[in-house]
């Protein structure tokens, strides 16, 4: 007969097991296996909604020349019912006018069309999204040829020789957001007791080391985009220290639960809504509109224009980084206090504390 000493706890009476296992590593271990399950999930479904089946929502097109011609608008009818009426068909006086709100990125492609309507030329930007020039590439001869247009398709603004897929800029924006919150995560475990002046400064810190060092892998090594270094480099660095400061936001906010709104703001939504894998007409209508005022919305606005766009840069991308910079910081500032880092100043807080 087994015999327990007197010292030894028993173990948990009926009804209290609930507050042992509460007091017990079992309990945030079990928390973070369903958090990490369900974060699985939602990270799959939002890039499987988000990219594997883009769908035309509002194409933006410039038409010129004959299009009020029977068979020239016949062409255009036959385009909106094939894409369910989504190219917006902006008609401009001039080839000249129609470049330059292809530059400013007001519309996707010219549609030009000549000789009374039977012939068009499709002018297209594969810089503006490649994936929607594909899709007007792709439908354009199509329904020329069923409403007897002779349709001639070229791309008078083409990705770079080492992007012909038009990726890069997202994978370079995606990994300046992932990079962010991550170095501000280390921070928060490997330099705990920094204050949050200084914890400001060594994010800002990593953020200018790490811009240049995307910028220079990308560009001077690898030779996959020919970038205006300065505007990406500061792009970039403005990126990374957005991303980095929104989780010391949350860590201040939530503390230790903070990978979850960062999660979900920066990742589960921002980069699928960026546009940079799949352009915003192509996005469900929600996320085309949400994704244009997140961090990773704006990065890669910013950097697709400093690539491809030189000297039509917005203002806009540079707001909404720097919004969520400000906002993101300022937060942190006010509720400094509860964040779990830092240290003592005071002497005798020190020595209490030891």
């Amino acid at each position: 007969m087994a015999h327990t000493s007197p010292g030894a706890p028993g173990p948990p009476r009926r009804g209290q097991w609930w507050p042992a296992f509460r007091a017990s590593p079992w309990w945030p271990a079990t928390v973070l296996v369903l958090i990490l399950a369900a974060a699985a999930g939602l990270f799959a479904g939002s890039y499987t909604y988000s990219m594997a089946d883009p769908t035309p929502h509002s194409i933006p097109t410039a038409v010129v020349g004959a299009y009020e011609h029977e068979r020239g608008q016949a062409f255009l009818d036959g385009l909106e019912q094939t894409l369910n009426a989504s190219v917006k068909v902006r008609p401009y006086p001039t080839m000249e006018r129609a470049r330059a709100a292809v530059e400013e990125q007001e519309v996707f492609a010219i549609f030009e069309i000549r000789d009374a309507g039977r012939t068009a030329v499709l002018h297209l930007s594969s810089a503006s999204g490649a994936s929607v020039a594909e899709v007007l590439g792709d439908s354009a001869p199509e329904v020329g040829r069923k409403t007897g247009v002779a349709v001639t398709v070229r791309d008078v603004n083409p990705l770079q020789r080492g992007d012909p897929r038009g990726l890069a800029i997202f994978y370079i924006s995606l990994a300046a957001v992932i990079i962010g919150f991550v170095g501000a995560i280390q921070l928060s475990v490997h330099a705990r007791t920094l204050t949050p002046f200084e914890r400001i400064l060594f994010t800002l810190a990593y953020a200018l080391l790490g811009g240049f060092a995307i910028a220079a892998t990308v560009d001077w090594l690898l030779g996959a985009l020919d970038l205006p270094f300065a505007q990406s480099w500061l792009i970039l660095a403005l990126t990374l220290f957005t991303s980095g400061m929104v989780f010391t936001m949350f860590n201040a906010l939530v503390g230790r639960w903070a990978m979850l709104p960062t999660w979900g703001l920066m990742v589960l939504l921002g980069n699928p809504s960026s546009g940079g894998a799949v352009s915003w007409p192509l996005l469900p209508s929600p996320l085309g509109l949400i994704g244009r005022w997140l961090p990773p919305g704006g990065s890669v606005n910013a950097q697709h224009t400093a690539v491809y766009f030189q000297g039509h840069q917005h203002a806009f991308p540079f707001l909404v980084l720097g919004g969520w910079a400000l906002v993101s910081t300022t937060v942190f500032w006010i509720w400094r206090h509860r964040h779990p880092g830092g240290r003592e100043k005071e002497p005798d807080q020190a020595a209490a504390g030891a």
